[in-house]
């Protein structure tokens, strides 16, 4: 009998900020990479976001840029020193709606699979203390004890489909009474696989995508979680989106 199973996206999705984010912040606390890069590069991207002036995927992107380059050569007890204090520090700061549906889901016997674009490190710890079945995330490659600056990606669309098709082959999954959980575009197609997609504070460019999917818009199911209270939507639902309060 094939099985049930739950794929969650991590950043935004469970984790109320980024991962790989509050790993950058960690490893200049400790000054194991130079600040310099954070206030020169990021930090006006950051800024822009925080007074909501910029594109949040926009900062991503380039946060992630500057992440790998300033990671590059850095040796992996230190890189593993600072997950475990992201983990430590920060790894309750989640959606109580997802914290939850994850509860849920084991409870009922599910597969539950995170799967993620943060690197793998902190994603095989969030794993562990989620009790989740399984998790994929973005391979960092260490040699000799160091990162070298390559890895494979996690964090789009066509990545995470791939690894969903994997996964459904390992466990024997059937998509059709499957759950998947995401925020932004590069879930697009976890969402479209399965029988049950749920968008978690969706981005303005994910909900567009679920209002233009004819099998999505009748079928994907909207959370927003605001302070206490959690709202349920469909894509339909009437939203302005910052530019449009400018018109």
């Amino acid at each position: 009998m094939k099985k049930r199973a739950a794929f969650f996206d991590i950043d935004g999705t469970l984790y109320r900020d980024s991962l790989m984010v509050e790993h950058f912040k960690k490893l200049i606390k400790y000054e194991v990479i130079d600040e310099k890069a954070w206030m020169e590069h990021a930090r006006n991207t950051f800024l822009n976001w925080d007074k909501r002036q910029g594109n949040y995927d926009d900062y991503l992107l380039e946060v992630c840029d500057l992440y790998v380059d300033s990671l590059k050569g850095v040796d992996w007890h230190s890189i593993e020193f600072a997950a475990d204090q992201v983990i430590k520090t920060k790894a309750d700061r989640v959606y109580k709606y997802t914290r939850s549906q994850i509860e849920r889901h084991l409870k009922a016997g599910d597969i539950v699979i995170f799967i993620s674009g943060s690197p793998d490190f902190l994603v095989k710890k969030m794993a562990e203390k989620y009790h989740v079945t399984n998790y994929i995330g973005s391979k960092y490659i260490i040699e000799n004890g160091y990162f070298t600056g390559e890895l494979v990606p996690m964090w789009d669309s066509e990545s995470k489909n791939n690894a969903i098709t994997e996964l459904v082959e390992k466990y024997d999954i059937d998509l059709s009474k499957s759950y998947a959980y995401g925020d932004t575009n590069g879930d697009i197609n976890m969402l479209k696989r399965v029988g049950h997609p749920i968008a978690i504070n969706p981005t303005n460019e994910l909900l567009t995508k679920l209002r233009e999917d004819d099998i999505l818009k009748n079928n994907a199911d909207i959370i927003v979680e605001r302070k206490d209270i959690l709202y349920k939507l469909k894509p339909d639902v009437q939203v302005l989106s910052y530019d449009d309060l400018s018109e």
